[in-house]
């Protein structure tokens, strides 16, 4: 039977398609100058038939009441872009580079205030103790049963000679699961190096050291707060 898109993620269609042609109009100069595409006009068609695919194929892990959808909603398009790129003879780490800035520069363009506010409000600890719930909803044997895409983790508390305030341990990852799904395997490694710059321009230092996507058990997520002079062009 051929996938059709959940109608969570159509909902939030016209969010997500305007969020892909301003990567689009943001990625243009570098997409001429060191991925040497010419045609940007047919790039932007391709990308955007490409993301429609993408939508149709992206799993559903609870809608609202999973943080999880939120990060398929914002990164997913990247695969999109990099099946695109690659199918023009790009080479994968140019795509990430592209891609990293892109997503950094799209960030940017929210107010600083607000993007300090919502990261702020992730290492609160109203937030840290909704995270603990979360995780340990994860790794139940009926939530995984009922979202199987859905990521998998434990909320991480600091010990006495730790200087992170807290951490998350990804021992499944959605997008590693759509990555084997759907042959993404190549490029799923992008998508993990957008995250540094998604938590730093929220005010938030990330340290990873390894990643589902490199081989590892799990994923290392730990997190401190910037300083308020490094966070707006972090």
């Amino acid at each position: 039977m051929a996938e059709i898109i959940h109608p969570f993620y159509e909902s939030h269609r016209g969010t997500m398609e305007a969020a892909m042609r301003h990567r689009l109009d943001l990625a243009e100069a570098m997409l001429c100058e060191r991925a040497d595409l010419s045609d940007i006009d047919r790039i932007r068609r391709e990308v955007m038939d490409e993301f429609e695919i993408v939508l149709n194929q992206m799993p559903y892990v609870g809608g609202a009441a999973s943080r999880m959808s939120d990060f398929f909603m914002r990164l997913m398009g990247f695969m999109a872009i990099s099946r695109v790129l690659l199918r023009h003879g790009v080479p994968v780490s140019v795509i990430g580079e592209i891609e990293r800035e892109t997503y950094k520069a799209q960030l940017l363009t929210m107010p600083e205030a607000e993007r300090l506010a919502s990261g702020h409000q992730f290492m609160s600890s109203e937030n840290q103790a909704l995270l603990r719930e979360q995780a340990a909803e994860s790794m139940t044997e009926s939530h995984q049963k009922e979202f199987p895409e859905d990521f998998v983790y434990d909320f991480v508390e600091p010990g006495p000679v730790d200087s992170f305030e807290f951490g998350i341990n990804y021992k499944a990852c959605g997008f590693c699961k759509f990555a084997a799904r759907h042959g993404d395997k190549e490029i799923l490694p992008n998508i993990c190096g957008l995250d540094f710059d998604a938590y730093a321009t929220r005010g938030i230092r990330l340290e990873r050291t390894q990643t589902l996507a490199g081989g590892a058990s799990h994923c290392n997520f730990r997190f401190w707060r910037l300083a308020p002079d490094a966070t707006s062009e972090s």
